[in-house]
Formats: structure tokens, C-alpha cells, sequence
């Protein structure tokens, strides 16, 4: 199990220069035991070197202990090896140098050079050694001369390739573990960067779901409702002067209401099953994106069954006549089947726009015009300005909302919005719709 690169620098313990406790503890045992054996040989070297014991035991013990820093400087723990390589000591020293050497970040020429050195010493010692040992045997040596030279790059081989060849192997399998760590790391990063950009994007289409729920929910219920305000208004108005009127005023009241209601117990179902079916409630959260889908759906479900669609634009002209509002409808060329997202669009434009018309200019004069071209539709509902005088005040609030609506519904197809003020002191809003929705 790797650790990533908090860990690792978390794991760093060890005093002074030893990352870890039980490293330095490694080294100080390995130079204890290589000081008493450097130790122990000084006293050979003393005595072949006519010095006193004691400074032979003081400088093997000393060179020996150099083990204690193979982490910190290992150019200089091998060349205190290769140094007392004459003095045939250090044979620990010299093993446990190479080692370290090989398996350090230091560049390969260097361990090379370095390698090479302590194996020319050791094949020098091995000769001078072995050609010594000949000439004290006498005149029957057990090993013939011939094969001094064997027996010392043998020798020189078997002392210096071994830990090479291991700290090498060593060095190259942490650089990997390092290097798989790094990327780990990095992974780990990116991996970070994408849920929080993920998160971003989630809680975008969750505002843009929210949003598309409310203009549903809006487009559903405000035009009947509003109509059921100016009915009410209107009934008022005339329940004591004409009876009949009245009654008339209170049908129209009841008929907008059960659609209303008819038509929000459709989105209301749609959005408790996500998927457009009565049945049980579902065991796990609904998603927000399959609310909105489900918004869509029974929007576009009244489409398919009972509107909202160009056909119906005479009724819907005819409601707001009912309600008091002199209406003229205008069609132009010649009508034919569009895709059911452009005609519901079409139909919430001028179903909205009468709504304002209703909430804001009670009484005006209102022209409601479609044009059927050869690549788009178009559609434009002007009223002129409202009376100042004699009309009834149905005091419909308004969210704000409606001509936001609007806009986003018609660029969503990939069409052209436009409203405002005209110069008469009315109000005119213009859109016009691709025959066909663009993909995608």
C-alpha cells in the first residue's frame, strides 16, 4: 500500500537527517558493528605498520563509524572505504557504501566511477594479498600462481558487484513508488477539481430546472386564473343590475376554474411519478432534473391531448372577448401542422400577452395577429392604450415573470423576442418561431 505525499511528509519522524526512527537506528547499529570490525583489523595494521595498537584500534574504530552518515554524504562513506582498503579493513564499510551509493539519486557516472575505484582497490589487495600468502606457503603451495589472478577479480567482483547491483535495483523501485505517488497525488487533485466542477454544474441546472418548473407552472395556471379574477370582477359589477348577465359571468367563473384545476392535477401528477403515469409514490428521491423533465412532459402532454395548440388560438381570443375585452384576431397565409414545441410556444406568447393585457390594461382595444410563413411562424399582440375612465379594476397582482417567460421559451427554439412600449401608449409583444426546432 502506497501512502500519498501528506502521508509520506507526515511519516518524516526520524531526527536530524533520517526520515523515519527506525532508519536511524538501522545506521547506528550497522556503524557500531562496522567500528568494532574495523576495530578489530586496526590491530593487524598497527602491527604491520609498526604503530601502537591503541592508534590502530582508534583509526579503524573512527572509519568504521563513518557508516553512521552513508544517508547523508555516501561519496564520502565509499571514499573512506576505498581509502582503507590497504589497510585490509572495512569490508562492512565497503558493502553497505557501495549499497547506499547505488540506490541515492546521484548520478550514474558517479556511482560508476566511484564503483570502479573500490573495485581496482579491492583487486590490488586481493593480489598483493594472495601473492603473500604463496610466499609464505613455501615451495608446495596448495593453489598454483596461475590462478592468483582469478581468485582476486573474483574476489574484487564478488565484494563490489553484488551491492551495486542491489542499490541500483533498490533506487530504481523507490523512484517508481515516488513516481507512482506523484500521480497519485495529482489524481487525487484532478479528481477534486472535477466533483467541485461537477457540483457547480449541478447546482447551474438545478436554478435552470427551478426555473423551467416555475415557467410551466406559470404558463398552466395564470392565464385561467387571471380571467377567473376579471370574471369575478365583472360578476360583481353586474350581479344586481342584470341577473342574467350575471349568471352567465359565474358559468364562465366555473368552467375557467375546473380547467384550472384540471390542468394543475395533470402537472401535479406528472411531477409526483417523474414519469407521466399514476402509480405509487417512488421509494427513492426524485432527482430536480426529472421534476423539470416531468414539468415538460405535462406541459407538452396538454399538447398531444387537448392543447394548448394554434387550433385553439379562436377559443382562447373568444375567452378574453367573454371576459369583456374587445379582441381582433388577423391570420395570415395558410395554416399547417408545426412541430407541437412551436406550437405550444406560439399559443403561451398569446395567451401570455392577453394575460398582461388583462392585468394592466383593462378595457383597451387589443390586436392579435399570426402569420404563417414559409420557413417561421410569427405572432404579434398589440393594445392600444386602456380607458381612463368607466372600467372595472380587477386588481390582478403581477409576478414579473411573464415576458422573462416569454423570452426564454422563444429563444429556446431559436427564435426572435421582442417587447415594449409603442408610440400610442400601448404595449406590443412580437416573436417569431422557426417552422422546425432546431436539434440539439
Amino acid at each position: 500500500m502506497t501512502m500519498t505525499g501528506d502521508d509520506h511528509t507526515a511519516a518524516m519522524t526520524g531526527p536530524w537527517w533520517w526520515e523515519r526512527r527506525r532508519g536511524a537506528a538501522l545506521d547506528v547499529g550497522l556503524a557500531v558493528v562496522s567500528a568494532a570490525e574495523c576495530g578489530a583489523e586496526g590491530v593487524a595494521f598497527a602491527r604491520d605498520a609498526g604503530l601502537p595498537t591503541a592508534v590502530g584500534i582508534c583509526f579503524g574504530s573512527l572509519a568504521g563509524a563513518s557508516l553512521l552518515f552513508r544517508r547523508r554524504w555516501p561519496v564520502a562513506v565509499v571514499l573512506v572505504s576505498i581509502a582503507i582498503t590497504p589497510a585490509q579493513m572495512g569490508f562492512l564499510l565497503t558493502i553497505v557504501g557501495l549499497y547506499t551509493l547505488a540506490a541515492s539519486e546521484l548520478p550514474r557516472r558517479v556511482t560508476g566511477a566511484l564503483a570502479g575505484m573500490s573495485m581496482a582497490g579491492t583487486l590490488i589487495v586481493a593480489l598483493v594479498r594472495a601473492s603473500r600468502d604463496l610466499a609464505e606457503e613455501g615451495t608446495h603451495p596448495p593453489i598454483g600462481s596461475e590462478f592468483v589472478p582469478f581468485f582476486a577479480v573474483a574476489a574484487a567482483i564478488g565484494v563490489t558487484a553484488p551491492p551495486v547491483l542491489l542499490g541500483l535495483y533498490v533506487g530504481a523501485r523507490r523512484r517508481l513508488m515516488e513516481s507512482l505517488r506523484e500521480r497519485a497525488d495529482d489524481l487525487e487533485r484532478e479528481l477534486q477539481l472535477l466533483a467541485e466542477r461537477a457540483e457547480e454544474r449541478a447546482e447551474w441546472a438545478r436554478g435552470e430546472e427551478r426555473t423551467r418548473i416555475a415557467r410551466e407552472m406559470h404558463d398552466v395556471v395564470a392565464h385561467r386564473v387571471s380571467l377567473m379574477v376579471v370574471h369575478a370582477a365583472a360578476l360583481q359589477a353586474v350581479a344586481r343590475k342584470d341577473p342574467e348577465k350575471a349568471v352567465k359571468n359565474a358559468a364562465l367563473v366555473g368552467d375557467m376554474g375546473r380547467q384550472a384545476l384540471t390542468e394543475l392535477r395533470e402537472m401535479l401528477g406528472v411531477l409526483r411519478t417523474g414519469d407521466g403515469t399514476r402509480g405509487a409514490r417512488p421509494a427513492e428521491p426524485v432527482p430536480l432534473a426529472a421534476v423539470g423533465y416531468a414539468a415538460a412532459v405535462a406541459a407538452s402532454r396538454a399538447v398531444d391531448e387537448d392543447g394548448p395548440c394554434l387550433a385553439e388560438l379562436e377559443e382562447l381570443v373568444g375567452q378574453s372577448r367573454a371576459a369583456g375585452m374587445a379582441v381582433d384576431l388577423t391570420v395570415e397565409g395558410e395554416p399547417r401542422d408545426y412541430a407541437a414545441d412551436v406550437e405550444q410556444t406560439a399559443y403561451r406568447v398569446v395567451q401570455e400577452a392577453l394575460t398582461n393585457v388583462h392585468k394592466h390594461a383593462a378595457g383597451a382595444k387589443t390586436y392579435v395577429r399570426l402569420a404563417h410563413r414559409g420557413a417561421e411562424i410569427a405572432m404579434q399582440v398589440e393594445n392600444e392604450p386602456p380607458p381612463k375612465a368607466g372600467s372595472a379594476d380587477a386588481r390582478l397582482p403581477s409576478g414579473g415573470n411573464g415576458l422573462v417567460g416569454m423570452e426564454e421559451r422563444v429563444t429556446g427554439l431559436g427564435g426572435v423576442f421582442v417587447s415594449g412600449p409603442t408610440d400610442g401608449g400601448g404595449f406590443r409583444v412580437s416573436a417569431v418561431l422557426p417552422a422546425a426546432v432546431p436539434a440539439g
